[in-house]
């Protein structure tokens, strides 16, 4: 019963935030043409939110982000890992998300003002258009958060990653530096709607330059980051046996 009325404050906080402030956010941002404010003061507000949750985030290993644009490749286990992972990033990031999402009032157009990618799953064409916006967002400076298994994994374990990451890093020219959440799905499963409070790490390995490596050499970076992530995991979350990473 705890853990719903503390879920339940949690989306109370997170609407009032998007109801109340970031219609102001996003009309300061239009008056000074900069996102920088906005994008900060979500990232708070997202913050506040795990405190009430009981959400305690422990980082490790923030030296290996290099200082330039680069791509932050991490697991995905729960909904828990993108409010722990993303809004630590000592720096300004995109996110790439479904474009469903994009659909939802006042949320939505901040998110596209921010220079997050919206993606169609259901569209070659269309996810060939978002990798186009995100390749040019990395050459304009802008770093980007992914999650190269391409869904959430029903046990914790990590899955094999699919390549688009790592053309948009080829493409791109820039650094992938492997991130590895561990705990989160111990404090939100997949199917569960509620947040157990808990302890979340999120930790960066050594950074692999994507620019050393041909398109024709895709699917050996992908195992290289793969292996770089699956090492910074606990044993529960380590990948099966059968979990080789995708090559196409």
């Amino acid at each position: 019963m705890l853990r719903m009325i503390r879920t339940a404050i949690v989306g109370i906080w997170f609407a009032f935030a998007i109801v109340f402030f970031l219609p102001w956010l996003i009309l300061w941002s239009l008056l000074t043409r900069t996102q920088d404010l906005m994008y900060w003061s979500s990232m708070n507000a997202v913050k506040i939110g795990l405190r009430i949750a009981g959400v305690r985030v422990h980082l490790e290993g923030l030296e290996n982000i290099p200082p330039g644009p680069c791509i932050l490749a991490a697991n995905h286990a729960s909904y828990v890992d993108p409010l722990a992972f993303v809004p630590f990033i000592p720096r300004r990031v995109s996110v790439a998300l479904k474009k469903e999402l994009y659909r939802i009032p006042i949320l939505g157009p901040g998110m596209l003002m921010a220079k997050f990618v919206s993606v169609d799953r259901a569209s070659r064409e269309g996810a060939v258009d978002s990798l186009k916006t995100s390749v040019r967002y990395l050459k304009e400076g802008l770093s980007f958060a992914v999650y190269p298994e391409g869904t959430r994994s029903p046990d914790g374990r990590l899955l094999p990653f699919k390549k688009g990451a790592f053309v948009l890093a080829i493409q791109a020219g820039v650094p992938i530096v492997p991130v590895s959440i561990g705990g989160a799905q111990k404090l939100m499963r997949k199917g569960e709607w509620a947040i157990r409070p808990g302890d979340v790490f999120v930790r960066y390995g050594p950074a692999v330059d994507a620019s050393q490596y041909p398109i024709t050499r895709r699917a050996e970076l992908l195992a290289r980051v793969h292996d770089l992530v699956a090492a910074g995991l606990p044993p529960d979350q380590q990948p099966r046996a059968q979990a080789t990473p995708a090559t196409e």
